[in-house]
This record gives C-alpha cells, structure tokens and sequence, in this order.
C-alpha cells in the first residue's frame, strides 16, 4: 500500500541570514524576523479556531544569531574595561551560535552581548532563521486566551497542525556543563535556548502573577509573607513620594501604581488583583532602567526554591539574595540574630542530579560586603556590636522540616561536623542554583528559632519577633541591592561562575 503524502509545512516567507557589523541592526532583523515569524503562527491559530482547515502543518522559527572566530585572542587587548568582564566573549576559534525569542524583552540585553562580542573579536554577527521551531503555546500575546474558545476535540487536534514544546530542545545541558556539540554542529553563544527561555517566560507568569517584563535585576527571595507585606508597605510609600527613584510598584495580576506626578501608561488599564494569590506571588519596585528591586515569596521547602530560580534565571538578573528566617544552631546565638552565609550544607536534595554534592558553592566577595555593610548601616552597630549581632558562616538547608525528629541525632552530627550556624530549607538551594546559572548569589537570614536548645517556635514568640526583626531585615535587604547597584555589574558577575568553556552571553 502506497503511503499517503505529507502534506507541505505551512511556513511564512524565507528570510536568508544576512552579516552585520553594526549590533544595532543586527537586533533590528532579530526583531523582524522574530516579528514576522510570530504573526505567521498568530493568524494560522485564529483561522484554525475560527474552524479553517489550514494549508499543512504550520511551522514558524526562532531567528539564530552565530559568529566564526578564528583566534582564541580576544581583539582589543587595549581596553581595560571589556578584560574586565567574566562574559563577552567565546573560549576559542570556531562557530558559535543560539537561538533568541522576545527582543521586545531582551533588547537591552542583546544589543549589549551582541556588542560585546564584535568589540572582543572583530568579527560580523550573521542573523537568520534556525529549524527550531516556535511552539504555538509561545506565540500568544500575553493577554490572549483565544484557545479557551476551542473545545477540548479541538484542541486535541492541535498537535496535528502546530509545533508543541519540546522538552528536548529546552534542556539544562549547556548550563550543567553536560552539553557535547556533535561534529559541525556549532556552539552555543548563550546558556539557554529560546525554546528554554519562552518555556521559563510562561512559568513565571503562572507562578508569580507578574509578566516577565516587570522583574528587576536585583532579585530578593522571601520564605515569608511578613516581608512581603513591608515590601507592599514600602512599595506604596515609594509611589507616594513624588522625588522617588522608583517609577512603578507592580502587585500579583500586574497591578501597577505609578509614581506620583507621572501618567499611566498604554497597558496599566488590564492589571487586577487575582481573586487568590498565585503560589510564589512577586512585586516589583522599578527603576526606568530595571536596576529595581523584586521580591518573591518562595514558600517553604527546597522544592519550591529550585522552581522559581530555574526560571527567573533566564532574566539573567544581576544578583539574587535570600532573606528568609532560619535554626540558630549555636547556643551563643539570639533569637533576631542576623547570620551571613559564607558556606552551604546541601541536604536539600533537588539539585543532586544537576549541580554534583561535590562542587563547591563559594562566597562571592562582593555580595557578602554589600550584606555586611548593609547590616552595618542599618543597625548602625559596628566593630564587637556588628559581631555581636551577626555571625557569619555555614547555612544548612534540608528538605526535611522537622530534622531534630530524627533519631539518634544523626542530622545534629552532620550539621556539628560541619561547623553550621544555621539551618532552613531554601537557602543553599538558591545559592547552588546561583552557581549553576551564573547568578551572583548571597544569603542573609535571621535566627528564629534555637530548637537544640529549647527555643523553639510558639504563636504569641513568633508573631511578635516578626513584627520587631521584619522592617529592619527588609531594609538590610534593599540597602545591599544599593550597594550592589551602585557597584556595577563588573565586578559583580565574578569569575567564580564561570567554567573552563564559557559561553559568551552574560
């Protein structure tokens, strides 16, 4: 029996990859081809929930951005500035390339990676279409919903006439180190694909409630609603204030309040509050330039910790810190004391797979200065005060929450061996995910509890530490993104985070 044809891929106008030695253009055919591609997948999905039949299978694709190098050299040994950063440029001679998605997001970001590597290597940026194709799930605007109009036969059907994720193209391998081109297949610019990075853009809308285009560089994560309350309270004091650095609050629904004196902008209208909150609720404190601040409450466990920092990772944020509540684990600690991770002892168990027990999680230099001096300012207690109040060392974080249960004291032997100050279930989650993704990464905790030593945590106790420790350990918090802000990102995204054979986007 003769087996039917496949009928043609449905496909928009071919584009050929053209060379670019202007960054600047280079991102506007990134754009066009990304823009192009989009509409094409847009107006098949309306005409196929419309009840068309469509011509074949649609398909539409991620523009590429590649390079060839021929020398390991970087080109411009004579400006200090550009030796200085960790990222920019590729380990050696070859031809390199990555998928991109959302230069309406990304622009800032591509233009100054794709500027980086002409100024490191003198070379052309060639810009096309790739065979990765979109998944139409990718390609909805952000308030669209038009699936939900289909019935479910219907949308069954979709995965005859339209790509769906591939959750083989959207895998960790380049970040995890796994990654093996095969022979002429290039090497990544980049440590996500744009498959990978649409996938995480999706997540975080669900998980947090926010569009993606609202979150900062500086990332503060919470394992309780306290802070975010007095992150909520602060916010509004902000937007009050016609003289703040801030231009916008934004809540769960993308409600935003603008700062007094300035005018709503096109898209503010379609913001409202969720009738339940999501399940790692964000809000955002922005600057024009995305050098804010944005606080999610992550819950408890390392489950939930590993979730939220595998997609807020593909924003490449600047920094992202902990502030959370923990075990004091010493019996000269107090219950308010502030510890300053500069150690992790992983039992958290989720990234066992991915990030080896055997690697090493370091302190990076410049985070655990702008938390110490942050606590500094703010407590205004310095020299054997500042020590008295704040110990740094070892954090301990389990995925077991009542480890002291445990018989015969075997998580207390561990964790004495090793030298803990502390223990919670978050914070050496998000430091080794930190390290996998090349987030410069901090933790700054506050003693609640000293179950060893009979401090444990009661209602009345709890409530009334949270009210006297929250509005002062929130300010620590946001006076470090300050530091770090005024820093800059040079010095910031540390070689400690970078491999033997790096890819060259930040």
């Amino acid at each position: 029996m003769t087996k039917p044809s496949q009928p043609m891929p449905y496909l928009p106008a071919f584009i050929a990859p053209t060379r670019y030695t202007d960054p600047a253009a280079a991102l506007a055919q990134v754009r066009a081809i990304y823009d192009q591609q989009i509409a094409h997948l847009r107006s098949a999905m309306q005409r196929y929930v419309a009840g068309d039949t469509l011509p074949g299978h649609v398909r539409a694709c991620y523009p590429f951005v590649r390079i060839h190098t021929e020398t390991v050299a970087r080109a411009i040994l004579e400006t200090p500035d550009i030796l200085q950063l960790s990222f920019g440029f590729v380990a050696g001679p070859g031809h390199f390339e990555t998928t991109l998605t959302r230069p309406d997001l990304y622009s800032d970001y591509y233009l100054a990676q794709f500027r980086l590597l002409m100024q490191n290597h003198e070379v052309e940026l060639e810009v096309g279409t790739s065979t990765q194709p979109i998944p139409i799930h990718f390609s909805f605007a952000e308030n669209d919903h038009i699936e939900g109009t289909m019935s479910a036969a219907r949308r069954m059907l979709m995965r005859d006439v339209f790509d769906l994720p591939d959750l083989a193209a959207m895998d960790d391998g380049i970040a995890n180190g796994t990654f093996e081109a095969q022979p002429g297949q290039p090497q990544p610019l980049s440590l996500f694909t744009a498959a990978r990075v649409d996938y995480s853009l999706q997540r975080l809308r669900h998980y947090t409630g926010t569009s993606p285009h609202w979150f900062q560089n500086f990332v503060l994560f919470t394992n309780y609603q306290f802070y975010i309350d007095e992150f909520v309270r602060l916010g509004h004091q902000e937007m009050a204030n016609p003289d703040s650095e801030y231009i916008a609050f934004i809540e769960p629904g993308n409600v935003v309040t603008r700062r007094a004196g300035l005018l709503a902008e096109s898209g503010d209208e379609l913001g409202a509050a969720p009738p339940r909150l999501p399940q790692m609720p964000a809000y955002h404190l922005v600057r024009a330039d995305h050098t804010g601040t944005t606080m999610v409450n992550i819950g408890v466990g390392p489950a939930n910790a590993k979730n939220i920092t595998d997609h807020v990772a593909v924003l490449r944020p600047h920094a992202w810190i902990m502030l959370g509540h923990c075990a004091g684990l010493r019996n000269s600690q107090q219950l308010g004391d502030y510890v300053l991770a500069h150690g992790y002892v992983r039992e958290d168990h989720v990234l066992d797979e991915e990030l080896p027990l055997w690697v090493p999680i370091p302190a990076l230099a410049e985070i655990q200065k702008a938390l110490e001096q942050a606590v500094e300012d703010v407590t205004q207690a310095v020299g054997p005060d500042l020590k008295r109040i704040m110990r740094t060392g070892t954090v301990a974080s389990t995925d077991n929450r009542n480890w002291e249960l445990l018989p015969n004291n075997q998580p207390q032997r561990r964790f004495s061996q090793s030298r803990a100050i502390a223990l919670d279930m978050e914070s050496a989650t998000i430091a080794a995910n930190g390290f996998r993704f090349r987030v410069p990464y901090g933790t700054l905790l506050c003693v609640s509890d000293k179950p060893l030593h009979g401090e444990i945590k009661l209602p009345g106790m709890a409530n009334q530490f949270y009210r006297d420790r929250v509005d002062q350990h929130l300010r620590i918090g946001m006076r470090a993104v300050e530091l770090l802000r005024a820093e800059g990102i040079t010095q910031l995204h540390s070689r400690k985070l970078r491999s033997f054979s790096e890819v060259a986007f930040q």
